[in-house]
């Protein structure tokens, strides 16, 4: 059987690339049981909101310098970082949500691949907080919980409609991150590099969703989907 193949293509900013991937023409059904899906579902929760995740990339920031003497600026890029942390939560929840109800097992393991890709925003995001003296949200176990049921809603609906959520969600964490780059604290090397390759790969991600053949979804649900990632960005900043 073949695997999802991976491409890395120049990413906006120099040196950075993104990945995209391509799903394969086949791939294995574990055949889970119901009850094996649970266990699976409950442990892999667990490692999203509580754990912490094995990076499979280098940290982008590498030795760049990212201390803030100032206390005030040092808490704003943590409160951004939370931000971006509590959404990479949310992004796992929603690609296990989909991979749960996908109808092709192509489908299934391209949503398991992003969601593993993903987890490398979050162990960089939960290593500069360390950095910061930082905790994650307090509510990161509700954004999980929550996300995976969206999406295995969207997941639901059809293969084509998943892939479109995909790609809305990464698009719409893009413009999250564009916002968090501009108010970053302007010494903050490190949480800058960190930014700047997530969002590359959000690129990357949005698009091969849509090249799979991912449907644009209605503007009412895009803007409910502006709605909710508000309200999570606004409470995760402080909590």
């Amino acid at each position: 059987m073949q695997s999802p193949l991976h491409t890395r293509f120049p990413g906006p900013a120099p040196g950075r690339h993104y990945i995209m991937w391509a799903m394969p023409e086949t791939a294995p059904d574990r055949r889970l049981t119901p009850l094996d899906r649970l266990l699976e579902q409950a442990d892999l929760g667990l490692r999203a909101a509580i754990g912490r995740p094995h990076p499979q990339r280098p940290n982008p920031a590498g030795g760049l310098d990212g201390h803030l003497a100032d206390d005030s600026e040092r808490r704003h890029a943590a409160g951004l970082i939370r931000v971006d942390h509590a959404g990479e939560v949310a992004a796992q929840g929603l690609y296990h949500g989909q991979a749960l109800t996908a109808r092709r097992p192509e489908i299934r393991a391209a949503m398991e691949r992003a969601a593993l890709e993903e987890g490398d925003h979050l162990a960089w995001c939960r290593d500069r907080l360390d950095e910061l003296g930082e905790r994650p949200s307090l509510l990161n176990p509700l954004w999980y919980a929550g996300s995976v049921l969206i999406g295995a809603i969207a997941g639901a609906a059809g293969d084509r409609w998943s892939l479109g959520f995909m790609a809305e969600t990464e698009r719409q964490v893009e413009g999250h991150l564009d916002d968090h780059l501009a108010r970053l604290p302007p010494g903050d090397a490190r949480s800058r590099a960190i930014l700047e390759q997530m969002k590359a790969d959000e690129i990357g991600h949005a698009q091969a969703a849509m090249a799979a053949g991912g449907s644009e979804l209605p503007g009412p649900v895009r803007r409910l989907m502006t709605l909710t990632s508000r309200l999570m960005t606004g409470t995760a900043y402080r909590l």
